[in-house]
């Protein structure tokens, strides 16, 4: 599945986790929960984790699709970008505390490297 839309500031919160996303909301249903995607900005893919959802942890109600893009620190605000939704990770959840949601966040980076790994590999 892709989606598209234009990078928007959000809560600085992936930052101050160690995690900063490019976020841009929803132009389309989707089921909320962690994904390995590809992100395309400025005709360049990169590889890189989504989030689709409202953050539970945070008691955030808007769904807004936050991208983590591996190995990339550009201000893209403003731009259009293309996520392509690779392979889903895990559901939406709450966590506790923000450690335990980084430590999730850390889990989920390595599954999504070994993913990208086996597709070179393949």
């Amino acid at each position: 599945m892709q989606l598209e839309g234009v990078v928007q500031h959000g809560h600085n919160r992936g930052k101050h986790l160690g995690f900063p996303t490019i976020n841009f909301p929803l132009q389309q249903a989707v089921d909320e929960g962690i994904y390995v995607s590809h992100i395309t900005i400025n005709d360049v893919q990169y590889n890189a984790l989504t989030f689709i959802g409202a953050a539970k942890t945070f008691h955030e109600t808007e769904v807004f699709a936050e991208t983590y893009v591996f190995d990339f620190a550009e201000n893209v605000y403003g731009k259009s970008v293309t996520v392509s939704l690779l392979k889903k990770l895990r559901d939406n959840q709450k966590f506790d505390s923000e450690q335990a949601l980084i430590a999730q966040m850390e889990r989920d980076k390595k599954q999504a490297e070994e993913y990208f790994n086996q597709q070179i590999n393949e």
